[in-house]
């Protein structure tokens, strides 16, 4: 049951704030509304709470360097290993303690210790070292959601080599080109996986990447996932996992002591003008920063079993699916499949039997589980649940209530979270011991966290106004520069005004009187519509606001006219009826300029394998031009649906 004492950060009696539960609250870690005061107070300074979670081979004494804004440098004077932080400091009191609990598509199942995972990572890290990896080589890792994953961004972290993790489903293409653009010599990757049922071949993706590439490798290492249902052939220059880690088995490395500004890793994301982005993220200032928050935002502990059920291959997988638990001493879970194989209520059945206490997932897979029906949660004992909490996107109120009544029993937190591959970590986001909830509102900055909501001229916006969401003094978990250079580094992310650098997030928002700020989506998700600009973003909440909408998707055709892709939940006839009450929630909700034109019904909604609405192709689609491969997809059979049903005249309002 909610308690509405006076207890928690206050807001100004907004009816739709849910106070933090009072058992919840009086064991949390973060309890104390005090906190916000302090970082407001004592400035960077506070972000020692942060730092002191973790162990430093030389202690720190200057917390931030910003002599050189905005490139800053956090604990610019303590070293450290990212490893030794997440394994070794673990094994005096938590050695026989399980560290990951790994499921894999077919029911296969692994469990590691933290003593398991010390042996593993010094193995491989050995194996790293003979193969000649050595300080700052970049080593590439191409592989699925396998423990070999983590266990190989822990042994290049031991030894000094910075990550560059490319997410499995992405081509060969994509591959070798971020394989040259990182200077990588040494690649991790696999012979395949599977997908639903049928085995894939990713070596012959990882080959072709080979050949693509301008740079040559030194060496590569194959992980057997699929044993005898995949035969492989290796080169001269490839390595079996399995060989490699057992000619090394019993070794141990010493963890090499890490400057704080030194890199630990860098993941490539989206542009501005389309070229991939190689973000790097310093070791110090990004492990205190998880650290701080996995304790704090996610309210993870020791005896904890916590699963971020993000892909590795992207940045909530890095911060949240492996750093942030393994330093936190926790156990965390790691799957391989999808969330409907092989049954609609495989999330919930992994839940049940590993008792999990801490679940953060994404409000694309949210809807997915509205859409499928409440049935599948509820058939499972889901008590072991203390937390929820969701990240990617702006949750809408109706799911957020969703997921807290159907999976967190009415009564769990749900902790909707901000934040971008170049935070590092969470930015935005309630505190569940202190701070209210709002649902559909992410919530306000983080203690530390200068985020401001500003028009085109750079000045705040009156509460409820659209604008940019900006972020002001530096945080520890930010990127440290591309690997691009400086140039591209202060034209895609920085502003200077009359009060001094600003971090532009690209996304758009809007913050009400407590500070609660509602992610409105990218910026450049806009449409123009009869001579005015519309987010996406505002226009989907409202469809999905709905009765019987589970997902929405809104472009701009040829003539400026607002296209509708909508699916639907099980059960709902898609129709006259329901197209109606859609354009009429629109007018409702945002005006009669933004009645749609076109309502296009669809059972999905194209998405890559990171769960992102493919929007360009949607576009595409409602302007009749041609949308070229869409092989990359998760789901590349509904493009050829959706053109067919917009071209034989089912999308008319």
């Amino acid at each position: 049951m909610d308690d509405s004492g006076d207890a928690g950060r206050p807001v100004d009696g907004d009816e739709d704030a849910v106070p933090p539960p009072a058992d919840f609250r009086d064991r949390a870690a973060a309890s104390d509304p005090a906190v916000y005061e302090r970082f407001d107070r004592e400035g960077p300074e506070a972000w020692r709470a942060a730092a002191d979670l973790l162990t430093w081979d030389r202690e720190y004494e200057t917390v931030l360097d910003d002599s050189q804004p905005p490139f800053y440098e956090w604990f610019p004077d303590g070293r450290l290993n990212a490893s030794a932080n997440c394994v070794d400091r673990h094994l005096d009191d938590r050695r026989n303690q399980l560290a990951i609990r790994w499921f894999g598509k077919r029911g296969e199942r692994r469990s590691y210790t933290y003593l398991d995972l010390h042996r593993e990572v010094n193995a491989l890290a050995a194996g790293l070292r003979d193969l000649g990896v050595e300080e700052d080589d970049v080593v590439t890792l191409y592989l699925p959601m396998v423990p070999e994953l983590p266990i190989a961004m822990l042994a290049c972290a031991r030894i000094g080599a910075p990550h560059n993790v490319v997410f499995a489903g992405l081509s060969a293409e994509a591959l070798a080109t971020r394989i040259d653009a990182a200077d990588s010599e040494y690649l991790i990757t696999c012979d395949g996986y599977y997908r639903r049922e049928d085995a894939f071949n990713q070596k012959s993706k990882a080959d072709n990447a080979r050949i693509r590439a301008e740079s040559e490798l030194s060496a590569a290492v194959v992980v057997d996932r699929l044993g005898d249902e995949l035969a492989v052939s290796l080169g001269d220059d490839e390595h079996e996992y399995e060989a490699l880690v057992g000619a090394h088995d019993g070794e141990t490395v010493a963890p090499v002591a890490r400057d704080a500004t030194d890199l630990l890793f860098v993941m490539y994301t989206s542009g501005t003008t389309g070229r991939p982005k190689g973000v790097e993220h310093a070791t110090g200032g990004y492990l205190a920063h998880v650290a701080w928050t996995t304790r704090n935002v996610l309210d993870v502990r020791p005896d904890d079993t916590y699963w971020c059920a993000a892909d590795i291959g992207w940045i909530t997988g890095h911060s949240y699916g492996v750093y942030g638990p393994l330093a936190a001493g926790t156990t965390t879970v790691l799957y391989e499949g999808s969330p409907d194989y092989p049954d609609r209520d495989r999330v919930w059945d992994l839940i049940e039997r590993n008792a999990v206490s801490v679940f953060y997932t994404s409000p694309t897979a949210i809807r997915s589980f509205m859409k499928w029906g409440a049935e599948y949660p509820e058939s499972h004992d889901l008590s072991s649940i203390r937390l929820l909490g969701t990240v990617g996107e702006s949750i809408t109120p109706k799911a957020w209530r969703w997921y807290r009544q159907h999976v967190g029993g009415g009564d769990a937190p749900v902790v909707d979270t901000w934040w971008q591959t170049e935070t590092g970590a969470i930015a935005l986001a309630t505190l569940p011991g202190v701070t209210p909830m709002k649902p559909g509102k992410v919530g306000p900055p983080l203690p530390g966290i200068d985020a401001r909501v500003v028009d085109e001229e750079g000045d705040p916006v009156a509460p409820g106004e659209s604008g940019y969401l900006t972020l002001g003094s530096p945080w520890p978990g930010m990127l440290r520069g591309l690997r691009e250079g400086d140039e591209r580094y202060l034209r895609e992310y920085w502003l200077r005004g009359e009060d001094g650098w600003r971090y532009r997030t690209g996304d758009g928002a809007t913050v009400d009187g407590d500070g609660y700020v509602t992610i409105l989506g990218r910026v450049d998700d806009v449409i123009n519509v009869r001579a005015q600009r519309f987010n996406t973003g505002e226009l989907e909440a409202a469809i999905v606001d709905a009765d019987g909408v589970t997902e929405a998707a809104v472009v701009g055709d040829d003539d400026g006219r607002i296209v509708a892709y909508v699916t639907t939940k099980s059960g709902v006839e898609p129709g006259e009826r329901l197209r109606d009450a859609i354009a009429d929630r629109l007018t409702d909700a945002v005006g009669d300029v933004a009645r749609p034109d076109r309502i296009v019904f669809t059972p999905e909604l194209p998405k890559t394998r990171s769960g992102k609405i493919m929007r360009r192709l949607l576009e595409d689609i409602a302007r009749g031009e041609e949308f070229g491969d869409v092989s990359a997809l998760r789901n590349p059979e509904v493009v050829g649906e959706i053109e067919s049903t917009v071209k034989d005249g089912g999308a008319q309002l």
